[in-house]
């Protein structure tokens, strides 16, 4: 009954580190796809984390309401926020873990790394976020940046869908330059090509 329910959604971990928005990242997925009318959850995972740990976020995104209400464990989509989670094997292997061959990994990293075969797109959304000044306590705030990315790769929602709940979320100046992070991510974003991907760890 469980796959069953799960094959009805779109089910996305989101990987980060504290301070980079992984839970917000989450919870604007499901507000663009809320606006495109489809149902969706955001689940945050909250610990003992502090800025810079290795933290998590979930969501669903669907045609229909799914009765799940747990963290994903066999993701669809894995959305990488920092460049050196995929670096470490040890981190790595927890970011790719529930990874199945039609996972899709979306990293913010400038160059394609290994991610154990599976399709990966990327996008340097650090520099975009530095170049935009998005940056809190000396940590580029590149959740927007991805969704832009997730956007591009997976087309689960639209990006004039994600502008407008960015803009909802922070209404003024500082949702116009999330905005922009997401455009020129979604503009920016590429598919490894495997001959060009960089063995790590």
């Amino acid at each position: 009954m469980y796959k069953l329910l799960r094959e009805k959604s779109v089910e996305i971990r989101f990987h980060g580190r504290g301070g980079q928005g992984a839970v917000t990242a989450a919870t604007l997925l499901v507000a663009a796809a809320l606006n495109e009318g489809k149902w969706g959850q955001a689940i945050p995972s909250f610990g003992a984390e502090r800025r810079g740990a290795h933290v998590l976020a979930f969501a669903r995104v669907s045609e229909k309401p799914v009765p799940i209400h747990s963290q994903v464990r066999w993701p669809k989509i894995i959305v990488v926020l920092d460049p050196g989670l995929l670096l470490v094997e040890e981190e790595r292997k927890r970011v790719l873990a529930g990874a199945s061959s039609d996972t899709i990994v979306v990293a913010n990293t400038p160059e394609p790394v290994d991610v154990g075969g599976v399709k990966l797109y990327y996008v340097d959304a650090t520099r975009i976020a530095r170049e935009l000044g998005l940056v809190v306590a000396g940590w580029p705030v590149v959740n927007t940046s991805m969704l832009g990315a997730l956007a591009k790769a997976t087309g689960i929602v639209s990006i004039d869908s994600v502008l407008n709940a960015i803009k909802s979320y922070w209404p003024g100046r500082l949702g116009e330059l999330n905005a922009e992070a997401a455009k020129r991510a979604y503009n920016e974003t590429k598919l490894a090509q495997a001959e060009k991907i960089t063995v790590t760890g």
